[in-house]
């Protein structure tokens, strides 16, 4: 049995080295993420694989521990969510790191800068090709669909800011059409940098989740950031950033904006992949900063109550999610070390005033990063983690 997409059949029958790439092809894209059976009884060539050096990597349902057998947002038995564990050691590269992906996607990305800010540092992420820290997992994940899918597919993202402006990007770049699914309430701005990679753009009345409902049964594969594992796991790179940007020596304390939790999962699994590898001692302590009032993570970390449809809304409109579908996992990774902190609109509007004044024009779902390490004053030379830029909303 042959995973395809993520291994290649090393043997395949002696049809001629031209015939035999052209069936390999036909193999690949064929079952996209599914299983291929070989049974051949004829004489055998050894063929030298494009794909002997891509890992076959299991992905697997959070819950139930099912594998997805195709490119399904959810399991099938149980209706969670999958993820992807790296099993393999930190090495530095991204090939190396993610040897899941065969045709990487590039816009031209670059380690973003740290900044020495007094006693702290400020990893400038939004020093992105869309200007945000969304390239990073949009660049795995759609260079990962374009090992299984064909050029000319239809591709569907729910968001309606920085995820779909990436996707999009992306998308395009690999030759995909790409949909963007988005609230009526969306901002236009960010809108307007979607429809400019040339995406289409389907604005839908209700609440977030009919948004992602539109997405998922619309025509096409659907690519929803918060479910689909690869792109959480792009987000990996950041820590391994961090780690070499450092010399090894990572703050006690990061601290990162938090909404769905794609942002804290990833640099959690890349921190926990360089202690695997014993790379670092220790895991840093990971501080997500939820809007006061749309803060369903911290409420459950301090046993409070939470209402979804209390209709309060937040000046950092990108950290506004209200039932967040990897909230289990969130509240996992932040069991042992990590904690949540909600903070109000005045105290991320503070913090933004004096980035701004500093230089960084950062979005305000970025300077409630700042805003959170403010108010729970952890860590002797914390991280903060900066993931938009203020250009997209001003």
């Amino acid at each position: 049995m042959v995973r395809n997409g993520f291994s290649f059949p090393e043997f395949l029958p002696s049809i001629g080295t031209r015939a035999t790439w052209d069936l390999a092809r036909i193999v690949h894209r064929g079952t996209p993420g599914g299983y291929l059976s070989c049974d051949i009884k004829r004489s055998m060539l050894l063929v030298r694989s494009p794909w002997r050096n891509v890992k076959m990597v299991r992905v697997l349902c959070v819950s139930c521990g099912s594998e997805r057998k195709q490119f399904e947002h959810v399991c099938s038995n149980c209706g969670s969510v999958f993820e992807i564990k790296p099993d393999w050691k930190y090495r530095g590269t991204y090939r190396e790191d993610f040897p899941y992906v065969r045709n990487w996607v590039s816009l031209g990305e670059a380690e973003t800068p740290l900044v020495d800010h007094g006693k702290m540092l400020l990893k400038l992420d939004y020093f992105q090709p869309t200007f945000s820290y969304k390239d990073r997992g949009s660049r795995v994940l759609v260079s990962r669909a374009a090992d299984v899918l064909n050029k000319g597919q239809d591709i569907n993202e729910d968001s309606s800011g920085n995820a779909g402006a990436s996707v999009s990007a992306y998308g395009k770049a690999a030759g995909f059409k790409v949909h963007i699914f988005a609230s009526e309430g969306a901002i236009e701005s960010k809108l307007k940098q979607i429809r400019a990679y040339g995406a289409s753009v389907t604005q839908v009345r209700g609440s977030r989740e009919n948004v992602t409902e539109a997405a998922i049964k619309a025509p096409g594969t659907y690519m929803g950031h918060s479910y689909i594992p690869e792109f959480r796991d792009g987000i990996r790179s950041l820590a391994y950033e961090l780690f070499r940007q450092t010399g090894g020596k990572i703050p006690d304390v990061i601290y990162v904006p938090l909404s769905a939790g794609t942002l804290l999962l990833g640099v959690h699994s890349g921190f926990t992949n360089l202690l695997d590898s014993g790379e670092i001692t220790q895991m840093p302590s990971i501080v997500g900063v939820q809007p006061q009032g749309v803060d369903p993570i911290c409420a459950q970390i301090k046993g409070a109550a939470y209402d979804p449809n209390n209709g309060i809304t937040s000046i950092a409109d990108a950290l506004v999610t209200k039932k967040p579908v990897l909230r289990k996992l969130v509240v996992s990774a932040l069991s042992g070390s990590g904690t949540c902190v909600p903070v109000t609109d005045a105290e991320i509007m503070e913090s933004w005033k004096d980035l701004s004044t500093s230089g960084y024009l950062v979005e305000h779902s970025s300077a409630a990063a700042l805003a959170g390490y403010r108010k729970l004053r952890r860590g002797e030379r914390p991280a903060i983690i900066l993931t938009g830029n203020g250009l997209k909303s001003i």
